[in-house]
């Protein structure tokens, strides 16, 4: 039977193993999923969510609507929060590259650009002026996080929630937890999902000015609604998430608004 220390060398290897096998997955999944190089011209708004560096858990956010042949704000920027560790790359639109890469359970919000999805809520209407698709969570609706799991990264209703798989008790969506009475799917590894890339991305309420999330970009619960009330599905929504170095790099090259639209100086 291994000793102590033979057992510590035995899980230091495995991480070891494991690191290994996401870098050289990564090599192959994540190039082959960017499918654009620059801001889809159907996008008529826009949410920018701007950290100041890859390790910074907090931030600013804007909306933006497209008026002619620029991007004008719709509002002030607000104060958001990320990961706990920062910001990593995602699996999204367009992605970029020379940074970390986003994986399962690294407490990284995902980087890149952005698709919207489904606004999820325990409610049974959204906020009033809200014309967003939306579906009501009840009891046998789940957001699947196992990485061995067909379902990974998907929404599932069972079809019984009182008969329901061993893995439904773990990844059941939450009832009555105020921080997630609204979730804005963030369509991160999305299409199609990937094992081990992340799961379960949104907009939601924060728990507090100084708790970040595990991933999610979250935010006062005023401004989340107020973000629920602007967001139109016939402008297709995408939302930009980036350190703001990286997008003093990128804003060119993926179309994307002039950093003096959002205030923001420096080189890029």
């Amino acid at each position: 039977m291994p000793q102590a220390g033979e057992r510590h060398e035995w899980r230091k290897l495995e991480c070891v193993i494991r690191g290994i096998f996401l870098l050289v997955a990564s090599a192959a999944v994540f190039p082959a999923a960017m499918g654009a190089d620059r801001l889809d011209s159907e996008t008529g708004q826009l949410i920018v969510g701007l950290a100041p560096s890859w390790g910074s858990m907090h931030g600013r956010l804007w909306r933006l609507d497209h008026r002619g042949a620029g991007w004008e704000p719709a509002g002030p920027p607000v104060p958001v929060l990320f990961g706990k560790h920062g910001l990593a790359w995602g699996r999204g639109e367009i992605e970029g590259h020379d940074g970390p890469l986003k994986v399962e359970r690294d407490g990284r919000a995902p980087a890149g650009v952005f698709r919207l999805g489904t606004i999820y809520t325990y409610d049974e209407t959204l906020p009033s002026g809200a014309t967003y698709s939306y579906h009501t969570v009840g009891p046998a609706d789940a957001w699947v996080d196992d990485v061995n799991d067909p379902n990974y990264n998907r929404h599932v209703v069972v079809v019984d929630p009182n008969r329901a798989p061993p893995w439904f008790a773990r990844n059941r969506m939450r009832q009555g937890d105020f921080a997630y009475r609204w979730l804005i799917e963030i369509r991160h590894n999305a299409d199609p999902p990937v094992p081990g890339f992340g799961s379960a991305i949104f907009f939601h309420i924060r728990r507090g000015p100084d708790r970040p999330s595990a991933g999610c970009t979250t935010m006062a619960e005023h401004d989340l609604v107020t973000l629920i009330r602007w967001l139109r599905p016939d402008q297709y929504p995408r939302y930009v998430c980036l350190p703001q170095p990286e997008y003093l790099r990128y804003w060119k090259i993926w179309s994307l608004p002039a950093p003096s639209t959002l205030g923001v100086t420096g080189n890029g």
